[in-house]
């Protein structure tokens, strides 16, 4: 039975989270220190000791909140495709990562721009990292239903680069768990690269050198990647 001090706790655990996260949105993530949150709450700094051991587990929540947050937004995109739809569910995952880049830019560095200080990478992270994996799964379990549906062309092991094969191997068996033939793996990453490439230069603004609109730009990857894996490409409904 939760009892009131407990409600209490996690209602102060919670309050901590979302100040954290609305300093990084509106003055960066160097701005969000224990400090800042603490006055933000009129607390003061030991007091958030209570709740979190260091600064780094802080973000590390913030940082699990975040990718929960995304992930959650990525699985309604693809629940609102037909489910036998597999073109539809990787265009839609595809748009929505892009959107929810594009409209959270602060969270989105944090995810995947420069590590931040005072984020250490030695602390003990199983929250934020478990965060991560499921974002990331959200994709690659898109790349397994699609193989056990209708597998896609790969190039047999021995055609692979050297170099690159025990690099695939050692993903697949440490960080996948599955029985999925390398070539499959490499295809995965290829198109990971280019989906993450381009939303991640668009969203820290270094194509506006050339583009003021990337979104065409965008979709002529998603056009470009969708035969290899099988799949076919429509644009984007227009509102």
């Amino acid at each position: 039975m939760t009892t009131r001090r407990d409600r209490l706790r996690e209602a102060t655990v919670r309050e901590i989270s979302e100040t954290a996260r609305r300093i990084l949105v509106e003055q960066g993530p160097e701005a969000v220190t224990l400090r800042a949150i603490a006055r933000e709450m009129g607390m003061t700094a030991p007091a958030l000791y209570r709740y979190y051991d260091s600064h780094s587990e802080l973000l590390r929540h913030v940082v699990g909140d975040v990718y929960t947050e995304l992930t959650t937004e990525l699985q309604a995109a693809i629940a609102r495709v037909p489910h036998d739809d597999m073109s539809g569910k990787f265009l839609s995952v595809a748009r929505q990562f892009r959107s929810w880049a594009l409209g959270h830019p602060r969270e989105y560095a944090l995810l995947f721009g420069a590590p931040i200080r005072g984020l250490d990478p030695d602390e003990q992270a199983d929250f934020a990292e478990e965060c991560a994996r499921q974002f990331g799964w959200t994709f690659m379990a898109l790349f397994l239903e699609l193989w056990q549906k209708k597998p896609f062309p790969v190039p047999p092991d021995e055609e692979l680069d050297p170099d690159l094969l025990p690099q695939l191997r050692r993903y697949r068996e440490e960080r996948l768990g599955v029985s999925l033939p390398l070539g499959v793996i490499q295809q995965f990453l290829k198109c990971w690269v280019r989906l993450q490439g381009s939303v991640s230069l668009e969203a820290f603004g270094h194509l506006g050198f050339a583009l003021d609109d990337a979104a065409p730009m965008f979709e002529l990857m998603l056009q470009e990647i969708a035969p290899p894996l099988g799949l076919t490409y429509s644009p984007p409904d227009k509102k």
